[in-house]
């Protein structure tokens, strides 16, 4: 221990408390001590000895008997004498005295005690208020101070100006297995400012304290102009990005507070800056612990604010389980049409959540468990889709107990409104059925001068963008590559256009579904009723068979423009079946066909090709001769009728001849 006076000497007398003054001995003095009575352990502190009348020498005492220092000043005698302790301890902690000498032997009274109390020599309890640090003006509030260390005492002590402190015993919590104790405090206004810290110790050493709690300073909902609050770059943020809040006070707002309901913890206090008097609160890396929703409050020498409004904060990517989203039936909608977008996870989520990207539109949706898919999903509709409805959608899983809390995104979604303009025309010259590796070339053509195509596929997740040209006859097109070929080319596609300067897309393309065979392990069979060889006008009955199950049997012609045709399976004595029914055959009917199946999953993959059946639609010797003679016999009418005509005529020339050799 280490002790600095200001004295020229230290004589180390050793005059005890008893010993005998003089009658009529001077007024005691006062002892004060700095940076203050209650202090943090490693502190240097300062005691200060002052009489009323100049003292030849000073002494300070520690309890009752134990003297500390002893001072004299023959040179420069003062009213006051100083007593340094370097770097405190809980051994310096106690009742402190100190009395002064006039003459030799005629000792003052001894001063007032002084309480040193030294902190921080044991672990620290926590405070909290109950139910929440935010109050309600004119009311008390329960302060509880708590600790898992067996303590005999609490002290609640309140910042100040003014200062206060309350002792309590400590009691046992059985529910939370603590050591704690409750401290009713109040009234309390908004007109000042309450921050409170617990300490803990012990019967038998008082002045020995534990580290201080966290500060709790109660928040009101007072009467002065309420702050703004707002996030940036957005209160939906990516964990472990970083975020500032700001909160934007009156131009006398001394500090501003953050705080999160259901939190017994500020997430800071802050000064604000000016200009502006906004208040920056950084969160360097955002974690799940700061989803929920905020408030700030200010305060001013006029007393506390009104409570900012609710800043609702989102952290996402909290669950690693990412949710699809599509649109149906196609991510270009029409002005003024219906639109519905599905969100899906394999993860049992309790809600999806719907956002776009300017926030415009956010959508929450209970999820739905679909057997047949083993997934869980969200429908969301939109009715008379506008202009606002254009741009990047993303969905987000979430369960009910945390809401602010979502899982990592989908990817994102572009949606376009199309225009009422003349719908495209969407072409393929490889066929609709191509085997894998072949490569297929999709031809968009459109009879205005569009810049742009884009090319959809019916539950993609983005498009295929390709800058128009245009070769003749003022048609406008683009060309698709994408092949080689394989499963996943598999599906229906469209088509749209639209110009450089304009963000609407063209009314959509026809679908064309582009078909993947061998993709299921078997092929079916195909035969042709009443026979191979037909008239025109006959019916013709394809029959296309499986003894494996197929859900749906699909027909076409080698070299045919048009979509193949479809029909769903029948089960007929243990064999899956469709017939396709040709009514009044034409000559144009005949060619090469071939029978596939596919499943309900995945429509667009098929079976092997059955074997090729050759239809053909002539006619018949007897019906040649028979349209031969029916022209004979209208020649020969037609003759007849000119030969009649020509006897007419004679006849009536001899007639008029006769008459007049008559007259």
């Amino acid at each position: 221990m280490t002790f600095t006076v200001t004295a020229l000497l230290c004589l180390g007398l050793t005059l005890g408390l008893g010993t005998p003054v003089l009658a009529g001995e001077p007024p005691k003095p006062i002892l004060r001590v700095q940076p203050d009575s209650v202090v943090y352990k490693q502190t240097t502190v300062t005691f200060f000895c002052e009489g009323t009348i100049v003292g030849r020498a000073y002494r300070l005492y520690k309890g009752e008997y134990e003297k500390i220092s002893h001072t004299e000043i023959p040179e420069n005698p003062k009213k006051k004498a100083v007593f340094t302790i370097s770097k405190v301890d809980q051994r310096h902690a106690g009742q402190y005295r100190c009395q002064y000498e006039i003459h030799s032997g005629w000792w003052s009274e001894f001063s007032d005690s002084l309480e040193l109390v030294v902190t921080g020599v044991y672990s620290k309890p926590s405070l909290s208020a109950q139910p929440s640090p935010v109050v309600t003006e004119g009311g008390n509030v329960i302060l509880q101070c708590a600790s898992r260390q067996s303590y005999h005492w609490f002290i609640l002590t309140k910042e100040g100006p003014p200062k206060h402190s309350w002792a309590l015993e400590s009691q046992h919590n059985y529910s939370t297995k603590e050591i704690q104790a409750l401290f009713s405090v109040g009234p309390v206004t908004s007109r000042q400012r309450w921050t409170f810290r617990c300490y803990s110790f012990n019967r038998d050493s008082p002045q020995v304290w534990s580290e201080p709690s966290d500060p709790l300073e109660l928040l009101f909902s007072g009467t002065l102009h309420k702050p703004t609050i707002k996030a940036e770059p957005g209160s939906v943020v990516i964990s472990g990005n970083p975020m500032t809040i700001w909160c934007q006070g009156t131009l006398d707002a001394e500090i501003c507070v953050l705080h999160k309901e259901g939190s017994q913890k500020f997430w800071g206090i802050q000064t604000p800056e000016k200009p502006g008097n906004k208040a920056k609160f950084y969160i360097p890396s955002v974690t799940q612990q700061h989803g929920g929703q905020c408030h700030c409050y200010c305060y001013s020498s006029a007393g506390w604010s009104e409570r900012s409004d609710t800043l609702e904060l989102v952290v996402t990517g909290i669950y690693y389980n990412k949710p699809s989203l599509t649109a149906l039936p196609s991510p270009v909608v029409t002005s003024g049409g219906n639109m519905t977008l599905q969100c899906v996870s394999q993860d049992g989520y309790d809600k999806f959540i719907l956002t776009k990207e300017d926030q415009k539109f956010l959508s929450s949706q209970n999820s739905q468990y679909i057997q047949s898919v083993k997934q869980y999903q969200a429908f969301f509709f939109v009715d008379h889709v506008t202009s606002d409805h254009r741009g990047t959608f993303r969905c987000y899983g979430y369960y009910n107990h945390t809401p602010q809390l979502w899982s990592v995104p989908s990817e994102p979604l572009e949606i376009h409104i199309s225009g009422l303009s003349k719908k495209l025309s969407l072409l393929t010259h490889q066929g609709h059925i191509l085997d894998p590796g072949n490569s297929l070339t999709l031809q968009c053509c459109s009879e205005n001068n569009y810049d742009r195509f884009v090319l959809y596929k019916l539950g993609g997740a983005d498009f295929t963008q390709y800058d128009g040209q245009w070769p003749q006859a003022g048609l406008s097109l683009a060309s698709f590559t994408l092949g080689p070929v394989s499963s996943s080319t598999g599906g229906q596609y469209r088509c749209y256009g639209a110009y450089n300067l304009s963000s609407e897309w063209s009314a959509a393309s026809d679908p064309l579904d582009i078909l993947i065979t061998g993709q299921l392990p078997f092929s079916a069979s195909l035969s042709v009723k009443p026979n191979s060889t037909v008239h025109p006008g006959d019916n013709v009955t394809l029959l296309c068979q499986s003894p494996y199950q197929v859900d749906t049997f699909i027909v076409s012609k080698d070299g045919a423009a048009h979509q193949p045709q479809r029909l769903k399976s029948k089960s007929e004595a243990r064999e899956f079946q469709a017939e396709f029914s040709m009514s009044a055959v034409t000559s144009d009917l005949s060619g090469t066909y071939r029978c596939y199946g596919s499943h309900n999953s995945s429509p667009y993959l098929l079976t092997q090709a059955s074997a090729p059946v050759e239809l053909t639609v002539s006619a018949s010797e007897n019906q040649d001769y028979t349209v031969e003679n029916l022209i004979w016999m209208v020649f020969s009418v037609m003759i007849l009728i000119v030969l009649g005509i020509l006897v007419f005529e004679a006849w009536d020339s001899q007639r008029q001849t006769h008459h007049v050799a008559g007259l």
